[in-house]
């Protein structure tokens, strides 16, 4: 220990001092705490990652103890002699039902040795308390310019809770790679599978002369309807909402003459094709392209009679070769970053949770050879002290043929050569590169398992969906469209304004309406109108303002129904929004990601806006009665209608 003399006044927060207290900056650089001041070298800023041992110092009252800060281990950041983690052994439940596993905690032989007593230092009504640190802890992270977590919840780049997860109980995180850790160009990426994939339809016979790769074409999220050569939208009940035949969309009449007693299964796979994540544009714009080549006469007998559903899998024939013959792979990997979107700070938000103390895993479909020098290209550039890809990793599993590898269990080999030559192993050990396997082997491995384990995918059901069912592991989304989204649903907010607007100003004339047409109803069966404003009226009068409101309603109706037709086409002009079916509904694809991702965001590299402990809470979940509620809220407490 090394004496201090005691801070001047016992104050809220820490207190951030750097070696030279000349260089300090005023606002930025102090962080006071009632009897505890603690204090970071310059290294801590997350720009000099790696420069250098880092010194966080405890002073409590009269003294600093020095440590190399990030030796808390498993504890995550934590001083060893002020602060413990709470082990696996020790843990219990929270008031929400999180495990308060890896929950770090202060040592009150601590204080009592210094003469201080926790209990006076933090004196006073914990409401009084708790809004003071809150206010002041607000106030520093402003200063600091780091966003808290309820203004992360407004931001594109934002990580969203479906489920409360407590990021300290987690042991260990793993990772997908392709459009996960790795982001590509969609009009790259799948532009040139889409290439591959019309060459050997070529090939088989069918004619694709004049077509060309449209993205905008399809979203994440559609399914296609293989009975019938349609794509669909449909919203969390599996209403059918928007509809496409081909490359057309169909009108309102149509849809629901088609699907109007019909309801979206993905159960029935033999029918419905959920697309699931990006990788699934190229396959569905080739299928509906080709679905108005099949329409149009223009597939020879040669190739064979089909049906809609004989030529979806045909187009998946023709894609799965262009993957399996490898020459997609190979044009990727030889021009990396003609397809691969960087993502620098990715790396560095990995970083922070190896350093936390959890285990990373990468578990990825693709090859040894594909994996390896993607991940060096997007990867190794960006991190400190030349450290290689796999240094972040405890444990790489490539070619892990998921969702089998969640489901069962498979033989697993050990990659011992930078060739690929591989041996069978039983066991996976830290710091291994292994193919194949299964889940059950890694949580054996790690003697980890269930609900200590996080699993990041873009693949709804690949990744999220079968880690949930088969193995009960924490889950995350990944789904880069949001950020898209979100700044479409910011410029359209006054035309959403305006369409809500017009929607309730026919709510209110059609609900007058409505009554004068009972009223109506009642006179003409001899009954009271039992509306005074309708007893006053004279039949003539009555049907006057029924018809006047009746042409009122049509023309909302003329005005409305063109401002609903355009909602959400700054996102897509034929689907809308990603996760929202109509003007208020939520979208199939919204209810899948509710239903199995814990957590979701845009991209991994938002979990460096957060902490490794980040304690994440589902926001409430709102109802169809709440309405009551919030028109009705408790202001002083007097109940004031809105």
């Amino acid at each position: 220990m090394q004496a201090a003399s005691p801070p001047s006044e016992l104050s809220l927060g820490f207190s951030l001092w750097r070696e030279n207290p000349a260089s300090v900056a005023p606002a930025s650089c102090f962080i006071k705490n009632r009897g505890a001041l603690l204090a970071l070298s310059p290294g801590f800023a997350r720009g000099g990652v790696g420069g250098g041992v880092n010194l966080l110092r405890c002073r409590c009252s009269r003294s600093v103890s020095e440590k190399p800060a990030g030796g808390g281990g498993g504890g995550g950041g934590g001083g060893g002699e002020v602060f413990y983690a709470t082990p696996s052994s020790k843990s219990d439940v929270d008031y929400l039902g999180m495990s308060t596993k890896g929950d770090l905690n202060v040592k009150m032989e601590h204080f009592e040795a210094f003469g201080i007593d926790g209990q006076v230092t933090l004196e006073g009504p914990i409401e009084e308390v708790a809004k003071m640190e809150a206010d002041e802890a607000d106030d520093l992270l402003r200063n600091l310019g780091i966003p808290s977590p309820f203004a992360c919840r407004y931001s594109p780049r934002g990580i969203f809770c479906t489920r409360t997860l407590n990021l300290r109980s987690i042991s260990a995180i793993g990772y997908d790679m392709d459009y996960t850790l790795m982001h590509y160009n969609v009009m790259a990426w799948e532009g040139r599978a889409y290439d591959y994939c019309m060459e050997n339809l070529k090939n088989m016979g069918f004619p694709v002369d004049g077509l060309s790769f449209d993205p905008d074409l399809v979203i994440r999220g559609l399914v296609i309807d293989k009975e019938r050569g349609n794509l669909v939208k449909a919203d969390r009940f599996g209403h059918v909402k928007r509809a496409m035949h081909g490359t057309r969309m169909l009108s309102t009449r149509a849809m629901s003459e088609i699907y109007g007693r019909e309801l979206v299964d993905l159960r029935k796979e033999s029918r419905w094709e959920f697309l699931n994540t990006l990788f699934s544009v190229s396959e569905a714009v080739a299928y509906m392209q080709m679905v108005d080549r099949l329409d149009d006469g223009s597939v020879a007998a040669e190739v064979g009679l089909l049906d809609y559903k004989g030529l979806f899998k045909a187009v998946g024939k023709a894609l799965f070769r262009a993957h399996v013959e490898g020459q997609l792979k190979s044009e990727i990997m030889s021009k990396p970053e003609l397809f691969v979107e960087p993502d620098p700070e990715l790396p560095l938000a990995l970083l922070d949770q190896k350093e936390a103390g959890k285990k990373l895993l990468l578990i990825t479909n693709s090859d040894y050879h594909y994996t390896d020098k993607m991940m060096k290209h997007s990867f190794n550039r960006f991190l400190p002290n030349n450290m290689d890809w796999r240094d972040l990793f405890d444990i790489v599993i490539v070619s892990a043929r998921k969702p089998e590898f969640f489901q069962m269990s498979h033989p697993m080999y050990e990659v011992v050569t930078g060739e690929g030559l591989m041996r069978p192993c039983f066991k996976a050990c830290t710091g291994g590169l292994y193919s194949g396997g299964s889940a059950q082997m890694v949580e054996n491995s790690l003697n980890i398992h269930g609900d200590e384990i996080l699993y990041v995918g873009d693949h709804i059901y690949t990744d999220v969906s079968q880690s949930k069912v088969h193995l009960r592991w924490r889950t995350a989304l990944i789904c880069r469209e949001l950020e898209e989204e979100y700044s479409a649903l910011i410029r359209s907010q006054d035309h959403r304004a305006t369409l809500i607007d017009l929607i309730n100003q026919k709510e209110v004339v059609g609900d007058l309406f409505n009554q004068l047409r009972l009223a109506s109803q009642r006179r003409n069966k001899g009954r009271p109108a039992q509306t005074i404003a309708a007893t006053s009226m004279d039949d003539q009068e009555l049907t006057e303002s029924m018809q006047k409101l009746l042409i009122v309603m049509q023309r909302l109706d003329n005005k409305i129904a063109p401002l609903l037709e355009t909602d959400g086409e700054l996102f897509n002009k034929r689907w809308g929004y990603l996760s929202r079916a109509g003007l208020w509904d939520k979208s199939h694809l919204m209810r899948q990601i509710e239903k199995y991702a814990d957590i979701y965001t845009s991209r991994v590299s938002n979990f460096l806006h957060y902490t490794p402990f980040m304690y994440f809470r589902s926001q409430e979940q709102s109802l169809a009665h709440d309405s009551y509620f919030q028109k009705h809220s408790p202001i002083n407490g007097l109940s004031v209608d809105n």
